[in-house]
């Protein structure tokens, strides 16, 4: 599969790093981003051999997938031009700025027999697809609930523009929600309501990093979510995402069952450490890694689409995996702004099982 990727700001190194040496089934054909000389740079270093307009890219036959991840406001409608020009998409979360917009791609893109995939793809990792097969295998017995929490004072005082965090796709529903979200879908399937409020400590942000130090930027979104998605299975798990908090101690992530506790690593990782407790064993205890992606392996989800695309299945980081875990986030939305209960109308694609023992770059099904 020849990709063409738009955007090379600060996530591309590490796709462009794990797409040229790391997955064998794909070829970064081309890169794209609205200042050439970033572009050139990135081309130059990875060996990319051709700098191309997203215009360009959309008008080469020799291209099959674009790999979209500029900032979320680009997201939807760089999205609909590729899927309208013919390509593949796999986009960086959220696939778009609101259901009704994920909606609309997701269903253009079925009805030209296209491929979306969308990130994060973090939940092939060894984390937690361990996590996954803990609760399959029952050793939790059913899981009844669970807890997540992401909370941190914001990425102003280290990224070099952050105004996308608070603006609209932003803020921590938005930008750090879809790894939690999605590793809770994964284990848990698909989520029925939600139930929530928001709020925010400030207007305004201070840019604490170089070249802006000083600059104050507008906050346009909450920065601080707290809600509850009840699951088809009968789990009720509370979600709290926030840029308004200096430290906390709270779990990054436990889902609790019948017949013990699950200790979830971080999401926004490939790795980390598994822990059980159980009715026989009361202290948290590791559990052995099922797979090798340990380490940061953004682009799977991408060389996995291939190889989807390839056998003729859907692909694990699916579009309708991404059109749900939005809903669920715009759900949050919706709930904090109408006083209510938001129920869902969407559903994600089932998981199709990997083989883990494969070589790492070469992915197989079971």
């Amino acid at each position: 599969m020849n990709i063409g990727i738009v955007g090379c700001g600060n996530i591309s190194g590490i796709y462009l790093e794990n797409l040229t040496r790391k997955f064998k089934n794909v070829t970064v054909a081309a890169v794209a981003d609205l200042d050439e000389g970033r572009a050139r740079a990135k081309a130059e270093e990875y060996g990319i051999p051709r700098v191309m307009t997203l215009e360009e890219m959309l008008a080469d036959g020799g291209i099959d997938l674009i790999l979209n991840i500029t900032t979320p406001l680009s997201h939807y409608s760089i999205n609909k031009q590729a899927l309208l020009a013919g390509k593949h998409v796999y986009v960086e979360k959220p696939l778009a700025l609101n259901y009704a917009e994920g909606k609309e791609l997701i269903e253009l893109a079925e009805s030209k027999w296209l491929y979306v995939g969308c990130a994060p793809d973090t939940f092939l990792g060894a984390g937690i697809q361990t996590c996954c097969e803990q609760i399959k295998s029952g050793a939790i017995g059913r899981p009844v609930a669970g807890s997540a929490f992401m909370m941190c004072h914001g990425h102003e005082g280290w990224h070099p523009s952050p105004d996308f965090y608070y603006d609209y796709g932003g803020g921590p529903l938005f930008d750090m929600g879809p790894y939690y979200v999605t590793a809770l879908v994964r284990m848990l399937g698909r989520a029925e309501s939600v139930f929530a409020y928001g709020g925010r400590a400030s207007d305004t942000r201070v840019i604490g990093s170089e070249p802006r130090r000083g600059e104050v930027i507008p906050v346009k979104v909450d920065t601080h979510n707290a809600g509850v998605i009840r699951f088809a299975n009968g789990a009720i798990v509370t979600l709290v995402t926030s840029f308004d908090v200096w430290n906390h101690w709270m779990p990054i992530m436990q889902i609790y069952g019948t017949e013990g506790s699950l200790n979830v690593p971080d999401p926004n990782n490939f790795g980390g450490d598994v822990k059980v407790a159980t009715q026989e064993n009361m202290d948290f205890h590791d559990v052995e890694l099922v797979s090798p992606y340990v380490e940061n392996s953004r682009g799977i989800g991408v060389s996995e689409l291939a190889l989807a695309l390839e056998e003729g299945r859907v692909n694990n980081a699916s579009g309708r995996l991404g059109l749900h875990v939005l809903e669920i986030m715009d759900g949050f939305v919706r709930s904090s702004a109408e006083h209510r209960e938001i129920v869902l109308e969407s559903s994600p694609s089932d998981p199709v099982p990997l083989d883990w023992s494969a070589p790492i770059g070469e992915l197989r099904t079971k």
